[in-house]
C-alpha cells in the first residue's frame, strides 16, 4: 500500500492554518508572561510545536489501518499508563496528573489517551455490520470510553476526563444513534449530573469542582474566591473593545494563568473583538478542512478516526472559548494549539498527523 502513498497528498493549506494559529499563541504567551516568573515560556513553546510538527509528519507515514489493527494494545497501555499516574505519579495543586520524566520535564498520559480513545472506538464503531446501534453496543462503547474517564477523574482531572465525552458522543452519533437512545441517555446524564452535585454520600467530584462548575453563573457571589477567574477573563475580553488595548489586566497579573486556560482572553483584550474574530475564523478554517478530509475517507474507520478528532478538537474551542466569556464553567481545558503547554501541542500534532495519515491514502482502495 506505501508505494501509493505519497506526501503530494498532504493537506498542506490545513498545516498552513494550524502554524498560524500557532504562531498566534507563541506571540500571546510571550506578551502575556514577558514581566511574570513564567517568561521565556514561548520559547519552549516553540520547541514543543516543532516537536509536534515533526511527530505530525511521523504520525502520518504510519499506515493508520495498522494501528487500528493493534488498537487493543494501544488501549492496555493507555490504561496501565493511567495506573501509572495514580500509582507513581507527581503530586502538584491537589493532583496526580503528571509522570516525572528525566530531565525534570513532565509527562500527562490523561493526553495522548485522547488519541488511544480516538482510534479504539473508530476501530469498533467501523466493525460493527448493523446500521443501528444496539444496547449491548452502546454500553460496550460506553465501556470503552468510560474506563479512563473514570480514572482520570480519580487523579483528579474534571477537565481532561470531559474531553473523552465528544469522542464516545461522535463515534455513537456516527455509529447509528437512535433518538430514543440519545433521550434516555440524555436523562440518565441529567440524573447523574443531579446525583454528584446535591447527593452528599456521592464523592465523584470534590467541593471545589462543584463551586467551579457552578460559580460562572454569578461570580459576583464570591469575586475573590470560586468567581475570580470568571470575573477577571470577563472584564479583559470586554476592556479589548474592537481593536484591542493596552492589556492591563493581563500585564497587571490580574488575569489568571494568561499562558494556559485564560489566553484567548489575554488575546482578546490586547487585539481586541477583531483579533479574537480572527482566531475563530481559522479555527472554523481549520474544522471545515478536517471534515472536508473526512469525507474523503477511504474507509469508514478513516472517517470515524477524523471525526473522532474535530469532534475533540470543537469541544475544546467551545468550552474553552466559552469559558472566558463567562458562559460556561471554568473546567481547566486548553485553547488548542494556542495554549502553552507541550503534552497538549503533542497531543494535538498527532491528532493533526493522524487526519494526515488518512488523507495521504484516500486514493487507495
Amino acid at each position: 500500500m506505501s508505494r501509493y502513498v505519497s506526501y503530494r497528498d498532504f493537506d498542506w493549506l490545513l498545516l498552513v492554518f494550524v502554524l498560524m494559529i500557532s504562531a498566534l499563541g507563541v506571540i500571546e504567551i510571550q506578551s502575556a508572561t514577558v514581566h511574570t516568573k513564567f517568561a521565556g515560556s514561548h520559547i519552549r513553546q516553540i520547541y514543543w510545536i516543532l516537536g509536534g510538527v515533526g511527530s505530525m509528519f511521523a504520525m502520518s507515514a504510519v499506515n493508520y489501518q495498522a494501528l487500528l489493527d493493534r488498537i487493543h494494545w494501544f488501549y492496555i497501555a493507555a490504561v496501565a499508563s493511567l495506573m501509572g499516574v495514580l500509582v507513581f505519579g507527581t503530586k502538584a495543586l491537589g493532583a496526580k496528573r503528571w509522570i516525572k520524566m528525566p530531565g525534570g520535564n513532565h509527562f500527562q498520559p490523561s493526553e495522548w489517551v485522547k488519541l488511544i480513545l480516538i482510534l479504539a472506538v473508530a476501530k469498533y464503531f467501523a466493525d460493527m455490520q448493523q446500521r443501528e446501534l444496539s444496547w449491548r453496543d452502546f454500553l460496550k462503547a460506553g465501556a470503552i470510553v468510560g474506563i479512563p474517564m473514570l480514572m482520570v477523574l480519580k487523579q483528579p482531572d474534571l477537565g481532561t476526563a470531559l474531553t473523552y465525552l465528544p469522542i464516545a458522543a461522535m463515534g455513537m452519533f456516527l455509529g447509528g444513534l437512535q433518538w430514543k437512545q440519545g433521550l434516555v441517555v440524555a436523562l440518565l446524564a441529567a440524573g447523574g449530573i443531579g446525583v454528584a452535585f446535591y447527593v452528599p454520600q456521592v464523592h465523584i467530584l470534590k467541593s471545589y469542582q462543584k463551586q467551579r462548575l457552578t460559580s460562572y453563573q454569578d461570580p459576583d457571589s464570591d469575586p475573590q474566591g470560586s468567581g475570580y477567574q470568571v470575573k477577571q477573563s470577563v472584564i479583559a475580553v470586554g476592556s479589548g473593545g474592537l481593536w484591542g488595548g493596552k492589556g492591563s489586566q493581563t500585564h497587571g497579573a490580574f488575569l489568571p494563568i494568561p499562558q494556559t486556560d485564560f489566553i484567548f482572553a489575554a488575546f482578546s483584550e490586547e487585539h481586541g473583538f477583531v483579533g479574537a474574530l480572527g482566531v475563530l475564523l481559522l479555527y472554523f478554517i481549520v474544522l471545515m478542512r478536517l471534515t472536508q478530509n473526512a469525507q474523503t475517507a477511504p474507509d469508514r474507520a478513516g472517517t470515524f478516526v477524523v471525526m473522532g478528532v474535530v469532534a475533540v478538537l470543537s469541544f475544546h474551542i467551545l468550552v474553552n472559548v466559552g469559558m472566558v466569556v463567562g458562559f460556561m464553567p471554568v473546567t481547566g481545558i486548553p485553547l488548542p494549539l494556542m495554549s502553552y503547554g507541550g503534552s497538549s501541542v503533542l497531543f494535538m500534532f498527532l491528532a493533526l498527523g493522524m487526519v494526515m495519515n488518512v488523507r495521504m491514502r484516500r486514493f487507495v482502495n
